[in-house]
C-alpha cells in the first residue's frame, strides 16, 4: 500500500484507485475556500476520499459515492463513509455542497484502459459524457442556495462545461484554476 501527503492529511492509496494529483490538490484547496461550517457535503467519485477527507474536518455530515468496488474499500480506509453507486444513484436528501473530479479527459476506444480504471479518466470523445450525466439530476440534490464545485480541464471545454451547468440551472463562475503543461485545470462553482 502506498500513501500520499497533501498539507497536514496523508491518504492511504490502493491499486485501481485514481492518484491524487494537480486536479485533487486544486479541488481540495476550493472546497476549503467555499466550505461553510455545517454544510451536509456530497463527494462524487470520490476515489480515495481526499476531498471528503478535509471536507469531515468542517462539514456537518459528509458521504462519499464512487463505482468503483476499489475505491470505496481506499476511501472507507481512510475514514470516509461512501456508498457504492453510480454518481449519486439512490441517495436522498439534500445537499449544501456537491464536490466532482470527474472524468473530464477527451478519450477515444484505443485510449481506453479497460475495467475500473476507465471509470477514473474516460471522460468520453469530448470529455464530458459523465460530467453531463452528473449535471442532469443535480438540481434535486442540492439544498437551497446549494452549490456544486465541479473540476475541468481547458481540454474538456470550460465555457462548454459551464453552459451545461446553466442549462441545469446554476449560476455558475470559476473560483479556482491552474496552468499545467498541456492543461489549464478550473474549478467551476454552480450554485442554485
Amino acid at each position: 500500500m502506498t500513501s500520499i501527503t497533501y498539507r497536514d492529511k496523508t491518504i492511504e492509496l490502493v491499486p485501481h484507485v485514481y492518484e491524487p494529483a494537480e486536479d485533487s490538490f486544486l479541488l481540495v484547496d476550493a472546497l476549503l475556500e467555499n466550505i461553510r461550517n455545517g454544510d451536509r457535503v456530497l463527494e462524487v467519485g470520490c476515489g480515495s476520499g481526499i476531498v471528503s477527507v478535509f471536507a469531515s474536518d468542517i462539514a456537518s455530515m459528509v458521504v462519499a459515492t464512487d463505482l468503483n468496488p476499489h475505491a470505496v474499500k481506499c476511501a472507507a480506509g481512510n475514514g470516509v463513509t461512501v456508498v457504492r453507486t453510480d454518481l449519486y444513484a439512490g441517495l436522498k436528501g439534500t445537499f449544501d455542497l456537491i464536490v466532482f473530479n470527474p472524468p473530464y479527459l477527451p478519450t477515444s476506444k484505443n485510449e481506453r484502459l479497460g475495467g475500473w480504471d476507465d471509470l477514473m479518466l474516460d471522460g468520453g470523445p469530448n470529455g464530458r459524457r459523465t460530467i453531463a450525466r452528473f449535471l442532469k439530476g443535480i438540481w434535486e440534490l442540492l439544498s437551497q442556495g446549494g452549490r456544486v464545485l465541479l473540476l475541468v480541464s481547458s481540454l474538456t471545454g470550460v465555457s462548454e462545461v459551464s453552459r451545461l451547468m446553466q442549462d441545469a440551472g446554476l449560476a455558475v463562475e470559476p473560483v479556482s484554476e491552474s496552468r499545467h503543461f498541456f492543461e489549464q485545470l478550473v474549478v467551476l462553482k454552480g450554485s442554485k
